[in-house]
C-alpha cells in the first residue's frame, strides 16, 4: 500500500511538473518541432515515466533534471528570437528542392530525400507533375512548402476584382446557453441587439448550444434540440437588422468615445438612424 501511495505522489508530483514546463516552453511545443525540440520532448517524457515507474530514484535528482531540460531550450529560444544566425545554427535553414521547375538533386542528397520522397510529399499536395511547382523548399520543421506556377494556381475572387471587401471574423457570441459579451463587443454589437435577433427566431439563450454572427454580421444559431425548427427571416428583413446593428454601435460608440465632440457627433447619427428605423418599419414583411 505504501509503495502504491508513493507511485501515486510520485506520478502526481511529475504531471505537474511537465505541466508547468509545457506551459513554460509554450505552445509552438504542440505544433511542428525542431530537431532540438523533438529530441528535447523525448528526452522530458522519458525521465518522467522512468521518475514515475522506478522509486529507487531520487524524485529531488529527477526534477532537477526536468528542470534543465526545461530551462536549456527556453534559454535557447530566448537566444534564437535575438539573433538570426544562431537561430539558423540551433534549428537549420530551409532547403531548396525545386526552383522553377527543376529538382535539386545536391540539395535533395543533402537532407538525405529520395526523388519517391520528393514525388510522395507532392503527391500529398494533390501536385503529380514536378513541371507545374515554381518553388519547393523542406523547413527546418520537415514541412514541404510549395508555390505553384502562376499558370496552376486557382483563380480567385483577387484576380478578378481589383477592389474585394476583406474577408471579416466571425464571432462567437453564444456557447453553452452563455452569452460572451466580449465577444458581443469585438462584432460590434450590443446585448439588446443579440435580444432582438433571438426574439426574432423565438428562441431562448438557455436553449442555444453555439450561435456566431459571421462575417456579414448575420447571426447563425445551433439549438441543443435538433428537431426543433428556427423561424427564417424573410430577405427583406436583412435591412432592418442591418440598420439596428449600425443603431447598436453608434449607440456603442456614443458611449466609448473620449472626445465630447465625437461623443455628440455619434449620438446625433444613431438617432437618425433610430428615426430612419421608425420609418422604415411598416415597409418591411415582418413588424418588432
Amino acid at each position: 500500500m505504501t509503495e502504491i501511495l508513493a507511485a501515486v505522489v510520485r506520478s502526481s508530483f511529475i504531471i505537474l511538473g511537465l505541466f508547468f514546463i509545457t506551459k513554460l516552453l509554450g505552445k509552438k511545443q504542440l505544433s511542428k518541432l525542431s530537431f532540438f525540440e523533438y529530441i528535447v520532448g523525448i528526452t522530458v517524457g522519458d525521465i518522467a515515466g522512468t521518475l514515475s515507474m522506478d522509486p529507487e530514484l531520487s524524485l529531488r535528482d529527477g526534477i532537477t533534471a526536468l528542470l534543465i531540460w526545461a530551462f536549456v531550450p527556453l534559454f535557447i529560444s530566448i537566444l534564437s528570437l535575438k539573433s538570426k544566425p544562431f537561430r539558423d545554427f540551433v534549428e537549420g535553414k530551409p532547403t531548396t528542392f525545386i526552383e522553377k521547375g527543376k529538382i535539386l538533386e545536391d540539395n535533395l542528397r543533402k537532407e538525405k530525400f529520395s526523388a519517391d520522397e520528393l514525388m510522395e510529399q507532392l503527391r500529398k499536395k494533390d501536385i503529380f507533375r514536378v513541371a507545374d511547382v515554381e518553388f519547393a523548399s523542406l523547413d527546418s520543421n520537415g514541412e514541404l512548402n510549395i508555390i505553384l506556377k502562376k499558370a496552376k494556381q486557382p483563380l480567385t475572387a483577387g484576380d478578378l476584382f481589383d477592389h474585394f471587401p476583406e474577408a471579416g471574423v466571425p464571432h462567437a457570441v453564444i456557447m453553452d446557453g452563455t452569452i460572451y459579451y466580449d465577444a458581443l463587443k469585438n462584432a460590434g454589437v450590443s446585448r439588446e441587439w443579440l435580444s432582438i435577433e433571438l426574439a426574432k427566431r423565438q428562441v431562448e439563450p438557455e436553449n442555444v448550444f453555439f450561435a456566431q454572427i459571421d462575417e456579414q454580421g448575420q447571426l447563425k444559431i445551433d439549438l441543443y434540440n435538433d428537431s426543433l425548427k428556427i423561424p427564417e427571416i424573410k430577405q427583406d428583413e436583412h435591412l432592418l437588422i442591418l440598420m439596428k446593428k449600425i443603431h447598436s454601435e453608434l449607440e456603442w460608440n456614443s458611449m466609448t468615445a473620449q472626445e465630447p465632440v465625437l461623443k455628440t457627433a455619434y449620438k446625433d447619427y444613431a438617432r437618425r438612424i433610430d428615426e430612419l428605423i421608425t420609418k422604415a418599419k411598416p415597409y418591411f414583411s415582418l413588424m418588432d
